[in-house]
């Protein structure tokens, strides 16, 4: 098992993956090291067979992360080594969009800037009533450009642009209003539901769970009458496995079903 700094990583029997940021003195700031560490942290769980789904969290009660790390806006170093910098976000946001096992955003306190990005790029959010929610780079000068490419994907366009042209945060019950989120819930009862969901998702055949959320991330962009096409060949791919045999079989046998991959 790596050893990290910046983060806290553990594996549970069932195959839940729990990654917590842990770096409550910069609020979590998305420093190079933690964005570094996060990727590490994902690529290894990805390639584990142990880890059947992913949890990011945050160690610290009142905030998943305050976004970017903004001491590095205005370091002294060359704008080529700054631009070279942002592709860890680009990194980043594409391992969680491309991930092959499901992942979960456990959303307690503040999810700003840049976490608001990696909170989209999850496959489920779950909020705290007492988390809130923004993009305030506009009130420092700067833009949210890295998580405008999610934003626009996942919010309303009046919405996104009010987010990105305020810089206002907004609660939990907003952000599950505009999509931003799947549930809110109590603080007290942050955990319980995203361990309930958790084993849920780890429980599920691991070979459909991968073919399908490739599924879902390929038909996004293509027109209609592609996208059918595609599913249909996906579809077929998927019927052809010894897991949907064992599922349905299992349906009508009234047991819990006993994946080829288990």
């Amino acid at each position: 098992m790596s050893t990290y700094n910046t983060i806290r990583y553990q594996i549970s029997e069932q195959g839940v993956a729990s990654i917590a940021l842990d770096q409550p003195e910069s609020r979590n700031a998305l420093s190079a090291q933690l964005l570094a560490e996060l990727t590490t942290a994902l690529a290894g769980a990805a390639g584990d067979d142990a880890v059947r789904c992913v949890v990011l969290g945050s160690t610290d009660e009142r905030v998943f992360s305050s976004g970017a790390n903004l001491a590095g806006f205005a370091a002294e170093s060359t704008l080529l080594e700054k631009h070279f910098g942002t592709e860890l976000f680009v990194s980043l946001f594409r391992t969680l969009l491309s991930y092959p096992k499901p992942t979960i955003c456990a959303a307690r306190g503040h999810v700003l800037a840049g976490a608001l990005g990696i909170a989209l790029a999850c496959d489920l959010v779950v909020a705290s009533e007492e988390a809130t929610f923004g993009l305030p780079e506009i009130k420092v000068g700067a833009f949210p450009f890295m998580v405008m490419a999610l934003l626009y994907r996942n919010v309303p366009r009046k919405k996104a642009s009010e987010l990105a042209l305020l810089g206002e945060r907004i609660s939990a019950t907003e952000a599950l209003a505009a999509g931003i989120v799947n549930r809110v819930v109590a603080a007290e009862e942050l955990d319980g539901l995203v361990a309930e969901w958790a084993l849920a998702l780890a429980g599920r055949s691991r070979a459909i769970m991968r073919l399908g959320k490739e599924a879902m991330a390929a038909q996004a962009e293509m027109e209609l009458d592609e996208a059918l096409a595609y599913l249909r060949s996906q579809l077929s791919l998927a019927l052809s496995s010894d897991d949907i045999r064992e599922g349905v079989a299992a349906f009508f046998e009234k047991r819990e079903p006993r994946w080829r991959d288990a």
